[in-house]
């Protein structure tokens, strides 16, 4: 597919994880940078996503958002990057698996801790996650193929998967395991990964230095 890929982000948000997306797929995009104050909220962007939030992409006359779905529609417009097996391949099943358990129930479990709810046991029937202990232990179930989500094959579910881990990780919503640490360290490492930090870090701005205090 020959079409433009524009990207629509903000260093300081899920687009982050688009970003690496795209940095392994390897195809050419542009990257429209927009503001939480001003052009995130405005008629242009609406049209993209009536969210107003990021990330989203374009692939022609194609719009996609949300992180989870923009990975899956990534790998399978651009199969020659190797990121999703193929819909033939039994693997098919676990990538989508993974992919979706990391955007649904992991995603709901830590983002209501981080909002202060957590269910009661008697909840736990209501909420797809269960309990967030539920949530972190089944995810430690993802990585016990091997490597990667599909064991020894990185995939967009490792993206996405691990992108979620490693905020959560970084922010302390969730405690660290040994399996999560080691995951995250080979993910990290990746030079589409480090790529993709290094543009949006120099996107973001600068943080504040603390002042220093009088001798």
């Amino acid at each position: 597919m020959s079409e433009q890929l524009v990207f629509y982000t903000n260093p300081q948000s899920r687009g982050r994880i688009v970003r690496w997306m795209l940095e392994e797929v390897g195809q050419p995009y542009r990257t429209e940078i927009l503001d939480y104050a001003t052009t995130l909220k405005q008629p242009a962007y609406l049209a993209i996503n009536p969210m107003g939030k990021v990330p989203a992409i374009k692939h022609g006359e194609v719009v996609v958002t949300e992180c989870a779905a923009i990975c899956a529609y990534l790998a399978d417009a651009f199969p020659q990057a190797g990121l999703a097996p193929p819909v033939t391949d039994k693997r098919r099943g676990t990538y989508y698996r993974w992919l979706f358990f990391g955007a649904g129930p992991l995603e709901a479990a830590v983002t209501n801790k981080m909002l202060g709810f957590e269910t009661k046991p008697e909840q736990g029937r209501m909420a797809g996650y269960g309990s967030l202990e539920d949530a972190l232990s089944t995810a430690e179930t993802a990585l016990k193929a091997g490597d990667y989500i599909l064991g020894d094959t990185f995939s967009a579910a490792d993206v996405y998967f691990g992108s979620e881990l490693g905020f959560f990780t970084q922010f302390g919503a969730i405690e660290t395991r040994p399996a999560f640490e080691r995951y995250l360290g080979r993910l990290m490492s990746r030079p589409a990964a480090v790529r993709a930090r290094e543009i949006d870090d120099a996107l973001s701005p600068p943080q504040p230095q603390p002042t220093p205090e009088p001798a």
